[in-house]
């Protein structure tokens, strides 16, 4: 199994814009509970609020970004028979490039998963640990990540570090599918036959990638934020479909609306770096 794309998925993740990521998770989620007004946090840890769970994703994400980019090209080398150096004058089929990002999807919401809940439930902390709110809320629950981790795992149990995995599932499988063909199918549109696509053409089907994936995937990000933090104040739906029931009959179906401006704002710039930097890495990979 060729390891190339796994190792320059890794690297090409440092490019990820995440003090947005803690403005989506708080918006999705409610992080601002009742009795808790805004004006009443102090500025400075507003401002920090928006690096919150970050030191755990900056080092987890590559691994992320690893499987999704490496689980896509060996499924795709699979199906077509076709390393990633030769696609521009071989390019695979649309079909098997659905399939192979579906596969990625699953794969990288399998490894996500435990992850992804350690980063929703410190982003969504609005004070440091130790530190009481001062509209009386109590204050934060973990330390870090480590403590978070041990903490769900203690309170929890096991499953309750993959707590929202399902909505997970639902949510990267067919993303990652249109991820990618939206990918492939704007490059080869773009580029000359036989040629390689320039550093413009990536940059923009990149990005138009990531717009487009997000677009699929706010609704369900919303439902995956909500079941995660689930577990804090103890259990309020029995699943994905019932808290998709209860959101809508609360809020409405605008519901599924929440963060999909702040998706859009950042998938864009955000991917278009991650395949121009994954591209140029797995070219100096091939020439070394």
């Amino acid at each position: 199994m060729p390891v190339e794309e796994f190792v320059a998925g890794w690297i090409s993740a440092f490019g990820e814009g995440f003090p947005t990521h803690s403005l989506i998770a708080s918006h999705e989620s409610h992080t601002l509970r009742a009795g808790v007004d805004p004006s009443m946090v102090p500025f400075a840890l507003q401002v920090l609020g928006f690096f919150k769970g970050m030191s755990f994703p900056l080092l987890s994400v590559a691994l992320v970004n690893s499987v999704m980019f490496g689980a896509y090209s060996n499924a795709l080398l699979y199906l077509s028979a076709t390393h990633h150096h030769d696609r521009h004058t071989n390019p695979p089929h649309y079909a098997h490039v659905l399939i192979a990002g579906s596969f990625s999807g699953l794969m990288q919401a399998v490894v996500l998963a435990p992850v992804d809940l350690i980063k929703v439930r410190l982003q969504n902390q609005l004070h440091p640990y130790g530190l009481r709110s001062l509209a009386g809320a109590s204050g934060a629950q973990y330390r870090g990540p480590v403590h978070c981790s041990v903490s769900i795992f203690r309170e929890e149990g096991v499953m309750g570090l993959f707590r929202g995995t399902r909505a997970l599932v639902l949510r990267d499988t067919p993303t990652l599918a249109i991820y990618f063909l939206t990918y492939t199918s704007l490059c080869q549109a773009m580029t000359a036959q036989e040629r390689e696509p320039g550093p413009v053409t990536v940059l923009v089907a990149g990005g138009c990638a990531g717009t487009a994936s997000w677009v699929l995937a706010t609704p369900l990000d919303v439902i995956k934020a909500r079941l995660q933090m689930d577990g804090v104040k103890g259990v309020s739906y029995c699943g994905v479909w019932d808290c998709i029931r209860i959101s809508v009959r609360r809020e409405g179906p605008q519901v599924f609306l929440k963060g999909l401006t702040l998706n859009i704002i950042r998938a864009f710039p955000v991917n278009a770096v991650t395949f121009l930097s994954y591209e140029n890495i797995l070219k100096l990979i091939y020439w070394w």
